[in-house]
């Protein structure tokens, strides 16, 4: 080699490294930014979300006197006077009508039913005196949290400055306390943002990701396996092959859109419960579903096959006795994936009526329900600002689900992989 071709052979090298190296910078910008966009969405959703956890209660004076509840049944008795009547022993030289609604609204409204489920639940309490710490209303919860612009005129906010007045001399006294909202855990969805919770929502994901493993997973896996391994090699199973990937990119919104045309115009299915959801979820993961389980088969190397067949046993028995089980570690990944964005699914469920507002915690598979993406879509339209955290809370809860379904695939292909 002459040294002009030397030459010119080293300067295309090394312009080949500097590509390389060029290269390699920015794929690792590319995945540096998008780590640092991921990293900013859940920093605001966890500054956002983190006052949901929490809610600020008022200590109040509550007067059961026997006379309320002498001959009345104690669901029918005006707890809102009982609860009026403390805030006015608090603050006995508030006159007036609009001074008295503006007091009476520093308490949730919803506190009346957790006196009455408290009478309700011990009868002993009629004619005592007691020291209760309610939840105040969302104005107040959200003015202790710092969210109330307080530089606005007070004409112009709905917290005034006389309210804040009293607020601040309740704190002083020791009678506001911020706890942990227990009612966003144990509570269905409500009309107060201080009593809204997810477990209603909770309970409805839950049944119809029963209702969408309990078909997808067997079908699936099922169809995967015949079209695998038992298919004979023809037009008809080629087609067949083509829809299936050609479903498994159709939008989710289609599937919603034959729900409500095959489950309940059809057959008459009742809308907004957990068996018509995991219907329409099945139709929409199922595709995924055989795809794995497919590409699992395969990754069975022929000589167990060959073995197995070897020593006389049948094709049957080959494949279940020894391939399928092979297979099932990644069988069982690709379901929980489909799972997972079965989990996070919105748009399919908005078309079976899932989007309706449900306070009571469903009991089984057809009562009246609605999930978590949901929940999420309804409080993110909501006017009342309180509802906001409530959202941003509710994302982090349904990211957590996300994770652990997602960590759970990973861990089971990771102890169950198989080296060949």
């Amino acid at each position: 080699m002459n040294k002009e071709t030397r030459k010119l052979v080293e300067r295309r090298l090394l312009q080949r490294h500097k590509t390389e190296k060029r290269f390699r910078r920015l794929g690792f910008f590319a995945v540096l930014l998008a780590l640092s966009f991921l990293a900013f969405l859940l920093t605001a959703i966890c500054v956002k979300g983190w006052g949901g956890f929490q809610l600020t209660y008022i200590k109040l004076p509550v007067h059961f006197e026997q006379e309320e509840f002498t001959g009345t049944d104690p669901k029918w008795v005006n707890y809102g006077g009982i609860l009026h009547e403390s805030l006015r022993s608090l603050f006995p030289g508030v006159e007036g009508r609009r001074a008295k609604r503006q007091l009476y609204s520093l308490v949730s409204s919803g506190s009346t039913f957790l006196l009455q489920d408290m009478v309700t639940e011990r009868p002993e309490l009629i004619g005592t005196n007691q020291e209760i710490w309610l939840p105040v209303s969302d104005d107040v919860d959200l003015y202790f949290k710092g969210k109330v612009d307080m530089d606005v005129e007070s004409s112009r906010r709905r917290l005034k400055d006389t309210q804040v007045e009293w607020l601040e001399s309740l704190k002083e006294r020791g009678k506001i306390d911020k706890r942990i909202n227990t009612f966003f855990f144990t509570s269905g969805d409500s009309r107060n943002p201080e009593f809204a919770g997810i477990k209603g929502a909770a309970f409805g994901s839950l049944f119809t990701l029963f209702v969408t493993f309990c078909l997808s997973f067997p079908i699936g896996v099922g169809a995967a396996i015949y079209l695998e391994e038992f298919a004979p090699r023809n037009k008809f199973t080629d087609l067949i092959e083509i829809n299936i990937n050609n479903l498994a990119a159709v939008p989710s919104i289609v599937f919603g859109l034959l729900g409500l045309a095959v489950f309940i115009n059809f057959f008459g299915l009742p809308r907004s419960v957990p068996m018509v959801g995991g219907l329409v979820l099945t139709l929409m993961t199922m595709p995924t579903i055989i795809i794995s389980a497919r590409s699992a088969l395969k990754s069975v190397p022929p000589s167990i096959r060959e073995a197995a067949l070897g020593v006389g046993a049948s094709h049957v028995q080959t494949v279940f006795h020894h391939v399928v089980p092979l297979a099932l570690p990644g069988m069982l990944t690709g379901t929980i994936i489909g799972m997972a964005q079965a989990l996070g699914e919105t748009a399919p469920l908005l078309m079976i009526g899932m989007v309706a507002f449900i306070v009571d915690i469903p009991q089984g598979l057809f009562d009246p329900a609605t999930v978590l993406p949901v929940q999420i879509y309804l409080w993110a339209g909501s006017p009342e600002r309180a509802f906001v955290e409530k959202t941003s809370a509710a994302i982090m809860v349904l990211l957590l689900f996300l994770i652990i379904m997602n960590g759970l695939a990973v861990w089971l292909r990771k102890k169950c992989e198989k080296q060949w």
